[in-house]
């Protein structure tokens, strides 16, 4: 009888951890979606960090030159590379809280020609250049018009 009870509740608290929510913003996900997505993004932003120093490289000399690519690219990248670092391992750690995105892109490899922000703010200058997919809009390249 127990184990009856104990697999119902599973069943139940599974089923309302994964349902979607009746909202009308598409941007909001249910929590174990949410938590699903911050973990792989944490453990990728551990992992992968790296990449940033070739593509601040590529993407500095590919708007300036070769000079400034490969040393101020070298620098913004490994900066870059550190902060996306503590960013991996700190959506690790909040994971099972539902918080803003403190990355954008969410990964390395996404949107490869725009410039890393950190808690969605743009700070001027410029290093904060912004490639075709400025404001994260995947299916448009029109900067956000």
């Amino acid at each position: 009888m127990n184990k009856n009870k104990f697999l119902t509740t599973c069943l139940l608290s599974g089923a309302l951890l994964a349902s979607q929510t009746a909202n009308a913003d598409e941007h909001h996900t249910g929590y174990l979606a949410g938590f699903t997505s911050r973990v792989s993004q944490g453990f990728a932003n551990t992992a992968f960090s790296f990449i940033e120093i070739p593509k601040n490289v590529v993407n500095i000399t590919h708007d300036q030159n070769i000079l400034l690519g490969s040393s101020w690219g070298l620098l913004r990248g490994v900066a870059h590379t550190v902060s996306r670092t503590v960013i991996g391992v700190a959506e690790l750690i909040a994971s099972p809280i539902p918080t803003d995105e403190f990355i954008s892109p969410p990964y390395v490899w996404d949107r490869f020609s725009e410039d890393t922000r950190y808690f969605d703010l743009h700070f001027p200058g410029y290093w904060t250049h912004y490639g075709p997919l400025d404001h994260g809009y995947s299916d448009t390249l029109d900067h956000g018009k």
